[in-house]
């Protein structure tokens, strides 16, 4: 759906959404999270959205797709964009995981920049600077401050501000939940006067299939050896649902099942067997603890198949990375651009 921004408002046309006083209390906007990799951006968005929408690891470059976690209160909505870390990227999947988190500047109402500032500054902080110093409306999340040791801590904000002294900064921790609730406010009070663009029990607009593989990758991502994960991707061939009924008794009701067969796909004959593991063992870990994380998801049982295939050098063959879900993010669009497109509830 097309959309028509008047000053300080995004307003649909055909939508019968009413101009701002109408939403005089209200406030509503896009708020992206960006950062170099493995600061914590998704545990943060998960942490102030109060569920788990995007996958978590240890590992870096997790994320690769722009993601919305969705927040209602009586007083806003607020849609964060989880984006991939921006890096220098090696190859083809690494330079779209990184126009992807520039992308998400343009659209932005507030660009929330996470650093960790349990370490100095690094080149890959410093490309962060140059990308958001254009962007309008900066807060700087200084997150991990419960692993900084106290000596230490005035030096390194101060050598964070120096990178973006045009914005606010916090020091928060995502994972202890310092200064959130503060953020929160932050956010809340920067965003644009405007209407939900969201139903209320919406939380993410991710589809179940896409989520579904993201928690066996995020398996993958614990149980597997350093040199695999970053050449590994998951595709979700079937997901159906089923009745299965109580085994011994043919008069009750059947229980929900969810049928999932998905592809782990990798670069290398030799990452094949790291994944299946012996006698199947690692697949099989990977496929339990997935399976475990899905069934919170849906609330049904779930029936998860699994499938290890080669496809050599996917991260650098631009047409299987748009097979495999990594497709180049669409134009560059200005600020109302793509991202305002409005769910129907």
């Amino acid at each position: 759906m097309p959309v028509t921004s008047l000053p300080g408002f995004h307003m649909y046309p055909d939508s019968g959404i009413e101009p701002p006083q109408e939403y005089p209390q209200h406030r509503s906007g896009f708020v992206a999270v960006v950062g170099r990799p493995n600061v914590g951006k998704s545990t943060l968005i998960n942490a102030l959205v109060g569920e788990k929408i995007a996958i978590v690891s240890p590992k870096p470059q997790t994320t690769r797709n722009r993601l919305r976690g969705i927040l209602t209160r009586d007083d806003a909505q607020i849609i964060f964009v989880d984006t991939p870390g921006i890096h220098r990227p090696l190859h083809r999947l690494g330079e779209i995981m990184v126009d992807t988190a520039l992308a998400a500047l343009l659209d932005a109402d507030v660009v929330l920049w996470l650093v960790d500032v349990s370490v100095p500054p690094t080149d890959e902080d410093c490309q962060v600077a140059r990308a958001v110093e254009q962007a309008s409306t900066v807060i700087l999340g200084l997150n991990k401050v419960d692993l900084v040791p106290p000596e230490q801590l005035e030096e390194r904000v101060a050598a964070y501000r120096e990178l973006a002294p045009q914005a606010e900064w916090l020091p928060i921790s995502a994972t202890r939940g310092d200064n959130l609730d503060v953020l929160l406010a932050r956010l809340i009070a920067s965003l644009p006067p405007g209407p939900r663009y969201y139903p209320e029990d919406e939380i993410t607009d991710q589809p179940l299939r896409f989520m579904a593989a993201e928690l066996v990758r995020e398996q993958a991502l614990y149980h597997l050896r350093d040199e695999v994960p970053y050449a590994l991707a998951v595709v979700v061939e079937e997901f159906k649902e089923r009745e299965q009924a109580r085994a011994g008794d043919s008069e009750a009701p059947a229980t929900p099942l969810t049928y999932i067969s998905a592809t782990i796909y990798v670069e290398r004959e030799s990452h094949k067997p790291i994944v299946l593991g012996r006698d199947g063992m690692m697949l099989k870990a990977i496929g339990q603890a997935a399976r475990q994380e899905i069934e919170k998801l849906l609330g049904t049982r779930v029936y998860l198949d699994l499938w290890v295939k080669v496809r050599p050098k996917w991260r650098k063959d631009e047409q299987a990375l748009r097979r495999l879900g990594y497709a180049p993010p669409k134009g560059k669009s200005g600020k109302g651009g793509d991202q305002r497109q409005r769910r129907k509830g």
